[in-house]
Parts: C-alpha cells; sequence; structure tokens
C-alpha cells in the first residue's frame, strides 16, 4: 500500500456553545491523487478542510505530514507546509493586476516600491509552467468567473503548495470551463501535486478524482477508491437514502403573465451598460430560467426585480399590472413578491437571531402576526416548528440562532420563509448554491411545488443540471442581453448552453444574419 502524504487521526471538534463538528475523523491523503470529500451541509467536511488549513484548531487528534507530527494554529503555519486552499468565494482585490494579486504579502522588492516587472514575470513562468493561461498585467475585476479561479490556483502554487484544497470549484463553472479545469487539475496532479476535491457535483468527483471520503453527521462515512462506487452509493452514504434528481413534472397549463419585463436597460456607476433592452414573461404556474456565467448581469436584472438597484435605467417592470420600478422591496413583497437572495449570509439572514425570528422578518407587520407593538410569540413560534418540520431543517429548535445552522439548514430556513407566505411570483436567485444534493432534492420538491398552486417562479441560477431541470422555459444571459430562449429547456445540452453561456452562440445574430450556421459563428 502506498504509504501516506498526510493523516488527520481521530479529530475532533467541539465549539464552546457545545456542538460537535467533527467526531474522530480520521482522513488520509496519498501523495500525487485527486481526493474527493462529500458530504450533505453539516457534515464537518468545511471544519475539517479549515482544521487542515489553520482556520480552525482541533479539540482532539492529530495531523501526521510525511509521517511528522504537525500544528497548524494559522493559515500561514499550513502554506509554511505546503498547503494551500482556494475557496469558494474568491480573495481577491479586484482593484488589483493579476501580478499584484499574485505576490501580495511576499512582494519582490525594487528600492522602497514593488518590482512590478519581477511579479509580472514570476507570474507568467508560473502560469506557463502549469498551463493555467492568465495575463499577469489585467485586473482582476475584468476576468471572468474561470479566469479567476486560475488566479486563485496559481496564488496558491506561487506559495509553494503541494497540497491543494479546492472548495467547490465548478459550482459557477459552464461545462467548457470545468472541462479546461479538469485537464489543469490533471496537469498539476502529473506534477506531482495532491488535491482535495471537495464538491456536490457527484458527476464531476466521478470524473475526476482518484478516490474519495465521504463524511456523515461529523464522522467518516466511508473511504473509497472511486472505479469502486457509483453515484447513487455516494449519495446514499451522504444522506442515509436514495436522491432522485430528476424530476418528472407534472403538466400545468400557465395561467395569465404575473410577471412582465419590457425594455428594461440599465447603465451602472462604471457607465457599462449591464443590462441590455431585456423583455420576459413569467406566466402563473411557470418556472422561468435564466442561465448564464456570474456577472453578466443576473445581478442586475434581480435588484431591479427586488427594490435594490440604484441609478438610471429604462424600461419596466410590472407585477400582476403594478409598477415596481422605483418601488422598494417591501411594497414589492405587499403585491405578493417572495425572494430567495444568493448570499444567505448578508441578504438572506440576520445570523444572530433566532430560527423563528428570521421566519416572521418579512411578514411581521401583517396583523396576523401582532398586537400592536407586541409580536403573537406563541403563534410565531408553531409556525416555525411547522416549517422545521416540513422542511426538515436539522436544528435544536426555532430558538437556536439560525447563524449556528449549517449552510444547507440555513438555507432551508430561508426557502421555508419565502415559500410559506403564498406568494404569487418567487424569485429564487441561485437557491441551492453550496448546499448538499439532498438539501438540493427538496428544495427542487418545494419549487415544483410552488408551481403546482400556480405560483409563478423565476430562477436564477449557474447550477445547469437544476435548471434544466426545473425550468419550463429557459433564458441564457450573457453580456447583459438575453441571448438565448428554449420553450424545451429538456431538449437542449450542457454543452451547447455552455455556447450561449459563453458569448460563442447568440440566437439573435443567427437571425441578423440570416440562418448562419454555428461553424460561421464560431
Amino acid at each position: 500500500m502506498q504509504p501516506q502524504l498526510l493523516e488527520m487521526r481521530k479529530i475532533t471538534k467541539v465549539y464552546p456553545n457545545g456542538v460537535a463538528a467533527n467526531r474522530n475523523v480520521d482522513f488520509a491523503l496519498q501523495e500525487g491523487e485527486i481526493h474527493a470529500v462529500a458530504g450533505e451541509n453539516g457534515a464537518g467536511k468545511s471544519t475539517l478542510m479549515k482544521i487542515l488549513f489553520g482556520m480552525e484548531e482541533p479539540s482532539e487528534g492529530e495531523i501526521l505530514l510525511r509521517g511528522e507530527r504537525v500544528r497548524f494554529q494559522t493559515p500561514q503555519d499550513a502554506i509554511g507546509k505546503g498547503i494551500g486552499m482556494v475557496h469558494q468565494h474568491f480573495m481577491l482585490v479586484p482593484s488589483f493586476t493579476v501580478a499584484e494579486n499574485m505576490v501580495l504579502g511576499m512582494e519582490p522588492k525594487k528600492g522602497l516600491g514593488i518590482h512590478v516587472e519581477e511579479a509580472v514575470r514570476m507570474t507568467q513562468e508560473l502560469s506557463d509552467k502549469y498551463q493555467l493561461a492568465v495575463d499577469p498585467t489585467a485586473k482582476v475585476e475584468s476576468l471572468s468567473v474561470g479566469m479567476k479561479q486560475k488566479v486563485e490556483i496559481l496564488k496558491a502554487l506561487i506559495r509553494g503548495a503541494k497540497i491543494l484544497i479546492l472548495d467547490e470549484p465548478t459550482a459557477v463553472l459552464t461545462p467548457q470551463e470545468t472541462e479546461e479545469l479538469f485537464k489543469q487539475l490533471l496537469t498539476l496532479k502529473r506534477e506531482g501535486h495532491t488535491i482535495v476535491f471537495i464538491s456536490h457535483k457527484l458527476k464531476e468527483v466521478k470524473a475526476i478524482c482518484d478516490r474519495i471520503t465521504i463524511m456523515r453527521s461529523g464522522t467518516t462515512a466511508g473511504v473509497f477508491d472511486m472505479a469502486d462506487i457509483t453515484e447513487q452509493e455516494i449519495s446514499r452514504l451522504m444522506v442515509g437514502r436514495d436522491v432522485v434528481l430528476k424530476y418528472n413534472k407534472e403538466e400545468i397549463f400557465y395561467g395569465p403573465p404575473v410577471l412582465r419585463v419590457s425594455g428594461l436597460t440599465y447603465v451602472n456607476a462604471l457607465g457599462k451598460k449591464a443590462l441590455n433592452d431585456i423583455s420576459l414573461t413569467v406566466r402563473a404556474g411557470e418556472i422561468v430560467g435564466i442561465a448564464g456565467v456570474e456577472g453578466n448581469g443576473q445581478a442586475e436584472l434581480v435588484k431591479a426585480l427586488t427594490g435594490g438597484l440604484e441609478g438610471k435605467r429604462q424600461g419596466s417592470a410590472a407585477v400582476n399590472g403594478s409598477e415596481i420600478g422605483n418601488a422598494d422591496m417591501r411594497a414589492i413583497r405587499e403585491l405578493g413578491v417572495s425572494y430567495v437572495p444568493e448570499d444567505r449570509m448578508s441578504q438572506g439572514a440576520a445570523k444572530e437571531e433566532s430560527i423563528s425570528d428570521n421566519i416572521i422578518s418579512t411578514r411581521y407587520r401583517n396583523g396576523e402576526w401582532n398586537r400592536g407593538l407586541f409580536l403573537r410569540g406563541k403563534k410565531i413560534v408553531k409556525l416555525a416548528e411547522k416549517l422545521i418540520e416540513d422542511f426538515k431543517v436539522r436544528c435544536s429548535g426555532p430558538a437556536q440562532p439560525i447563524g449556528m445552522l449549517s449552510g444547507g439548514n440555513m438555507q432551508k430556513v430561508i426557502v421555508a420563509r419565502e415559500c410559506s407566505t403564498d406568494p404569487i411570483l418567487l424569485i429564487a436567485e441561485q437557491p441551492t448554491r453550496g448546499v448538499d444534493v439532498g438539501a438540493a432534492q427538496l428544495v427542487h420538491q418545494k419549487l415544483l411545488e410552488m408551481r403546482s398552486r400556480n405560483c409563478a417562479i423565476l430562477l436564477i441560477s449557474a447550477d445547469l443540471n437544476e435548471i434544466m431541470e426545473l425550468s419550463d422555459t429557459l433564458h441564457v444571459m450573457y453580456g447583459g442581453e438575453l441571448v438565448a430562449k428554449f420553450d424545451k429547456p429538456s431538449k437542449v445540452t450542457e454543452e451547447e448552453l455552455g455556447l450561449y453561456m459563453l458569448g460563442l452562440k447568440n440566437q439573435h445574430s443567427t437571425e441578423e444574419r440570416g440562418g448562419a450556421t454555428d461553424a460561421e459563428i464560431l
């Protein structure tokens, strides 16, 4: 048997509040492998990786690197031993160049200042070596998501990382960008690097990884050679039951339009046209999906529909005939609109407050839930208990602060809150980002239940499986425009959607060119 490069033995992590995130977890890496870590939200995998990268200290247990016992009290300790981590939310300075980000904290000096040419040379040399093509002089804010990820990987490599932890590395990538990333990871593997691949996308885990450690409820549920286990078996070990992410949607005869957007155009503070002549309709009982790589106008479109867009705009957006262009979110909610925001931590929840308080936060002004200055506490707790049961939220009860929940359980609370107000329109922005397959399945089922109750749903998602499975009508957004529309999303391939998402195809330009072929466009 190949000797272990790294071992984490009997790792236990108990927080001051008594929550045990890890209990006697064993984890090991062999040199030159790509090793997956999978598990439900709250299974303990994030805590385990934070311990490995020095962001957390274990309550018990030990870490051995090449047989030598090590202790990581800070990320710098881990980096000093050749361990790097690429977080799901990139840690880059947008206004800096690629080269400036690369050498941040270890800048080559020229006199009293930074040796810019040397930083550029170092970046280019590393980029060429690992076939991670980046422009060292480009500003990070101008880069695509896929390119930013390359910079993050190079940042870890330039600091000497031989073990690389990747947290949900394909969450916002197109199929083409994912394929390119996998080629680069295999290059790193050939160069002798060892990669930890944390992901909820089991199809990708099967495609790229050599072994997998499955975690469940803070413990290790098993370690397997990837060739010896199926996606279904991985799902079952993760959540304790079979998980199916394909749905037989009941046929629905759509009602009248609930949301109408017409000619919506918006120029942002930088003078860039972030939305260009957006027109779409969402009917009662219809799920309309918006696919696209992040940064192509989806965020601005959502803000325009939820009262968060500041600045000059043209066009109109109306809910049941009522214009919402200048309304705030409270007024929009009063029209019967619910909203699941992309960022559950900063927009979706008040982390220090209880589950009950978070559930009632969008409706406490309603006389059903208050007696003048006082809330109807018992009634609110009953509602919270019912939603906790309906949405299978793992928690100690309605009084638990929502910030103590795992990401997936926090997301369930937010979706529960937004679905339980009987809305006529639900705007769901990345509703399952960063959640495990079990939680994703539950959220999907709830969205389909809303659809069957004649709710109009606008679904914005970078998860192609999610958006193709759930959408009745599918738009693709690129460069602030809707570049494609499909009335039968199930007939489209992920690869074709990827071409539209990357701007390599555009239905409208095809029409303008008199039916040009795909080859001509490409």
